[in-house]
């Protein structure tokens, strides 16, 4: 039985409550504890809708949450409630959603580069569902786990001269046949393909590419034997709200390249891993200043050489890129500080810089911002900080986690029950529609008649 998030966990907000809002709330109760802790506000109604928006574009695709890009308790649990599957690299991640009931059917062993550690302790799981790329990773598997079944990754082509995600996974289609002759000598099952795009896919055709070269795959597998029904498209939708426009363009692109290679009624179920897609927009973070510094214009790297009077700051902040803002180091992210409250048009603004809490030089959020002089203790938000910042686990070394204040206004809550398949008012158990209109304006739906992606019995 999936736990689903509880009522208790979550701030219900009241029509038209923004998330500013509760973040002016929050800050007022936490200046008069005294407390400066950097913490995060999660917005799971973003969530909800973004799972909604996904079901109607793609109605065909079963999303797996990719674990790895944001492990909040609050965010497994709603998406665990709403049926999706989990995408999970590691022991940490596999041992959390089966902590929460999830069944072994809808979790993903998804690293074609599994220790053999995972391997088995996959296997002792249940959970059958993993990728490979290698005959290396076949063999490992065979070894450890004869019950699998594999999903064969192909690499896909990024459109950079030097591939970054495609040189460190996936098989070529001209290794397909090899590795799906392999597994059959190893005695493998494999069920079907997968491929994964570049995050935030700026070239949707990339997707129809891979679903056609999947299609060939499937077709070598024919030949060989296989009866593969099992198609992965990966992630690589974008998340932030002001690309909704992509994510349409993107969906349309997807829909149009499986009803042409794996049209309905063919037997190959579609699913997908998304992260940044369900969470990217979610969360906003808010951190506080530690320490200040005014640096000298004219020391090596200004750029200004007629200053005029202007200034330039140094501050540093109590997060940094080894904590929440790990995706400037390892995604090239440029998060973008935003003040509580917006400065008087006269106010000069300065050259200022935002740094981490430790000594490293590495430790550099941002450089560069034109803002007011600010001060200590004074606040900065970031927002769209929900990708690759939660990890799964507890933060390595013990660092303290930022906590996390979990907020939904209260139509959307019912939506989930209703996604859920929960009779909200008993009395009304007997009304001939049950999809009631949504009159809450969420511009994504006019109904919330969208079955959950798994039975209802795995999530009740």
């Amino acid at each position: 039985m999936t736990r689903c998030l509880d009522e208790s966990d979550i701030m219900m907000a009241d029509e038209g409550f923004t998330t500013r809002d509760l973040l002016d709330n929050l800050l007022l109760e936490l200046s008069q504890k005294g407390s400066r802790d950097a913490f995060f506000v999660a917005d799971l109604e973003e969530v909800v809708k973004k799972h909604v928006r996904l079901l109607k574009a793609l109605p065909r695709l079963k999303p797996f949450y990719a674990l790895k890009c944001n492990g909040s308790k609050g965010v497994v649990q709603t998406l665990a409630g709403l049926g999706a599957g989990f995408s999970c690299a590691s022991k940490a991640e596999m041992a959390l959603v089966k902590r929460l009931g999830v069944a072994p059917e809808r979790i993903l062993c998804a690293s074609p580069c599994k220790p053999a550690s995972l391997i088995r302790y996959a296997a002792s799981q249940g959970v059958q569902l993993m990728t490979f790329d290698s005959d290396v990773e076949l063999g490992k598997v065979a070894r450890s786990h004869p019950c699998a079944r594999m999903i064969l990754r192909l690499a896909t082509d990024d459109g950079r001269p030097s591939p970054r995600l495609s040189l460190k996974f996936g098989a070529t289609l001209k290794t397909c046949r090899h590795l799906l002759e392999m597994a059959k000598e190893m005695k493998v099952e494999v069920v079907g393909v997968s491929f994964h795009t570049e995050s935030s896919c700026p070239d949707p055709q990339r997707f129809a590419q891979a679903i056609a070269d999947a299609r060939l795959v499937f077709e070598v597998g024919a030949e060989l034997g296989y009866k593969m029904h099992l198609l992965d498209v990966g992630g690589g939708f974008p998340g932030s709200e002001d690309s909704r426009g992509r994510f349409e363009e993107t969906a349309a692109v997807v829909s149009s390249a499986l009803d042409l290679y794996f049209p309905e009624g063919c037997g190959v179920e579609i699913v997908a891993e998304l992260g940044r897609y369900y969470v990217d927009s979610a969360f906003t973070l808010v951190v506080n200043i530690v320490a200040k510094k005014e640096v000298p214009l004219d020391q090596p790297g200004s750029e200004d050489e007629d200053p005029g009077g202007k200034k330039s700051f140094l501050y540093h902040v109590n997060d940094g890129v080894y904590g929440s803002f790990g995706s400037v180091l390892f995604n090239n992210v440029c998060p973008t500080p935003v003040l509580l409250k917006k400065p008087p048009p006269d106010q000069p603004l300065h050259s200022s810089s935002f740094w981490g809490p430790t000594g490293d030089g590495l430790d550099r959020i941002v450089d560069g911002v034109e803002l007011p002089e600010l001060h200590l203790g004074d606040w900065l938000i970031f927002e769209n900080m929900g990708a690759y910042t939660v990890p799964a686990p507890p933060p390595l070394g013990g660092g303290e986690q930022p906590a996390i204040y979990y907020t939904m206004s209260r139509v959307a809550w019912e939506a989930v029950q209703l996604l859920q398949g929960k009779v909200l008012h008993p009395e009304e158990e007997d009304r001939e529609n049950t999809c009631a209109p949504l009159s809450c304006g969420w511009e994504i739906t006019d109904t919330l008649c969208v079955a959950p992606v798994f039975t209802p019995a795995s999530i009740m």
